[in-house]
C-alpha cells in the first residue's frame, strides 16, 4: 500500500503546532512513574490528540494505536501507530534529537511513516515504496551505508544504563568491536542510519509507537532490522537495526552468543 507523501507531511504539521512553540520553553512536566522517572508533557498530549484528528477525519475506517491515549479500533486490518514525542527527555531538556512518529501497519506489518523534526526542519518518511528525506538541504531519497564489518560500524544506543545483567555484557561485547559509539539520540538514531550516517542500533525495551514509524522508512532505505532473536521488529521490545544485512548478522550472531 502506497501512502502519500502529502499526507505524512500533514502528519508532521500538525503535530509541530503543538511541539514547536512549546519547545525550549519553561513547561510542566508530569511522570508516568511512580518510581522512577517517565516524563510526559502537555506538547505530547495535545500533538497526539493533533495527529489522531486528523487520522480520524482522513482515515475513519483505520484504527490508532497512541503512547498516550492507548488504542481504538484496534481489530481493524489497518491501525496508526503514533509517538507524538519519541525523545521527551530530550524535548524537556532542550535538545533537538527528539522526534514525531506516526507509522501505519496493515495486519501487523510496517509499511509507511514519518519522523518529524521540526525545529531542524526534517523529515524521514516512507511511503511503502521508498524511503524519502526532506529539510533545509533539499529532496532526497534515502539510502543506508554500505558498512558490512562490526569494526568499521558507527554504533548508537540511547544508553548503555538500559541493559542490565547479561544484556549489559553482550552490548558492551559489541560496542568494543565497533569503530564508534554514541548514546542518546532516540529516533534521530534511526534516522541517520537510514540516512547513511549510522550504521547500527541496538536498543532494549521499546514499545510498538517507538519503533512502528521507522522500521519502513529503514527497510526501503536498504536496511535491516528485527528483534535480538530475529524476530519482526513490530513486536517491539529489544531491537537491533543494521545498514546492511551483512552487518546485521554479525551484530545478531553477536547479541545471540
Amino acid at each position: 500500500m502506497i501512502i502519500d507523501l502529502t499526507f505524512l507531511k500533514q502528519i508532521a504539521e500538525v503535530a509541530a503546532q503543538q511541539t514547536l512553540p512549546r519547545f525550549r520553553t519553561v513547561a510542566l512536566v508530569d511522570n508516568k512513574y511512580q518510581t522512577g522517572f517517565d516524563p510526559v508533557t502537555e506538547a505530547d498530549r495535545e500533538a497526539e490528540r493533533a495527529i489522531r484528528s486528523l487520522i480520524n477525519a482522513t482515515f475513519p475506517e483505520h484504527g490508532i494505536l497512541g503512547e498516550e491515549f492507548g488504542g481504538e479500533n484496534l481489530a481493524q486490518p489497518n491501525i496508526w501507530v503514533i509517538d507524538p514525542i519519541d525523545g521527551t527527555r530530550a524535548f524537556i531538556s532542550g535538545l533537538p534529537v527528539w522526534g514525531t512518529l506516526a507509522g501505519l501497519t496493515i495486519n501487523g506489518d510496517a509499511v509507511a511513516g514519518v519522523m518529524s523534526q521540526p525545529f531542524t526542519r526534517e523529515l524521514f518518511m516512507c511511503d511503502g515504496d521508498a524511503s524519502w528525506y526532506e529539510g533545509p538541504d533539499g529532496v532526497r531519497r534515502l539510502q543506508t551505508r554500505k558498512t558490512t564489518e562490526l569494526a568499521e560500524a558507527t554504533l548508537f544506543t540511547t544508553t548503555p544504563a538500559l541493559f542490565k545483567g547479561a544484556q549489559r555484557e553482550v552490548y558492551d561485547r559489541i560496542e568494543s568491536t565497533a569503530r564508534l559509539a554514541r548514546y542518546g539520540t532516540d529516533c534521530y538514531a534511526y534516522a541517520m542510519l537510514a540516512s547513511g550516517f549510522v550504521d547500527l542500533v541496538i536498543e532494549t525495551g521499546l514499545h510498538p509507537y517507538d519503533i512502528v514509524a521507522l522500521i519502513p522508512i529503514i527497510e526501503k532505505a536498504g536496511g535491516v532490522i528485527t528483534t535480538w532473536d530475529g524476530g519482526a521488529a513490530e513486536k517491539a521490545g529489544d531491537i537491533v537495526a543494521a545498514a546492511t544485512p551483512e552487518l546485521h548478522a554479525k551484530a545478531l550472531a553477536l547479541l545471540n552468543q
